[in-house]
């Protein structure tokens, strides 16, 4: 049998002890899995950018992976643990809203993760990637059927951060849901909801700065000129050739973007 592969998406970065932890529980309970980094530099908090990130991902793992999601500012309060059966794999996050571009996309099962059996004790108010979430994940990944997890749920959170917001006849606002390495501004304006706009009269407006050119690859311009393109998420971004779009509009993760189209 192949070891179990457990992908890892959180906000801590890695200049504190938070990954190296939480990946030390996941050993100690299941000492053959594959431990796989899918970002670890999640904007602080930015639960959509998490979506985005875990989104473009899991689609490209085998069945039975386990992922673990932690973008959790609600971290000690009421919202709840979650465990996510989709695509024939495993995700558990908190109930934040942080798995919804997946399960928007794919036939699911959620349940509460309650069965205290599977936690490290005592539980952290602060620390429940330590706590509940590596653990969890990590008996997935040794075999516990997700049953004796906790009980199906039908009342999860559904936020609507992934799709924009008619405002007008002509004009839709959005948002950023993630700033590349590379200072790409990915909006949540996708290519399927408007696929004739290169045949339109458009224009991309984050902050005082818009765009009104798209092109099919970054070569198709000279350096530094800005330009919308269809990315390879398939979400619209805003780029710079040979250059950061971020750092010249001065925009973050979670800022407003408005369509307009004639």
């Amino acid at each position: 049998m192949p070891p179990p592969i457990l992908t890892l998406t959180t906000d801590f970065g890695l200049s504190d002890h938070y990954v190296g932890t939480m990946k030390g529980v996941i050993l100690g309970i299941c000492p053959p899995a594959q431990l796989v980094d899918i970002s670890h530099h999640v904007t602080p908090f930015e639960i959509a950018e998490g979506a985005y990130l875990i989104a473009q991902a899991y689609r490209y793992f085998p069945r039975k992976t386990v992922h673990l999601v932690v973008v959790d500012p609600g971290v000690g309060s009421a919202r709840r643990p979650i465990l996510m059966e989709a695509a024939g794999q495993y995700f558990v996050a908190p109930d934040n809203g942080v798995l919804s571009m997946v399960f928007s996309r794919e036939k699911h099962k959620i349940r509460l993760i309650s069965n205290d059996r599977y936690f490290l004790h005592p539980v952290s108010r602060t620390f429940h990637g330590r706590d509940i979430f590596a653990p969890v994940a990590a008996h997935l990944a040794a075999g516990v059927a997700p049953a004796r997890i906790g009980k199906l749920i039908s009342d999860y959170l559904r936020p609507g951060f992934e799709k924009p917001q008619r405002t007008g006849k002509h004009t839709w606002l959005g948002r950023i849901l993630k700033i590349d390495h590379f200072g790409n501004i990915v909006t949540n304006f996708h290519v399927d909801d408007f696929p004739d706009l290169e045949r339109r009269d458009f224009s991309m407006a984050i902050g005082a700065v818009e765009t009104g050119s798209l092109l099919h690859t970054y070569a198709e311009c000279a350096s530094g000129e800005m330009f919308v393109i269809a990315g390879s998420s398939g979400y619209l971004e805003v780029s710079v050739s040979q250059g950061s779009a971020a750092g010249r509009i001065g925009c973050q993760t979670g800022a407003s973007a408005e369509l307009m189209v004639r």
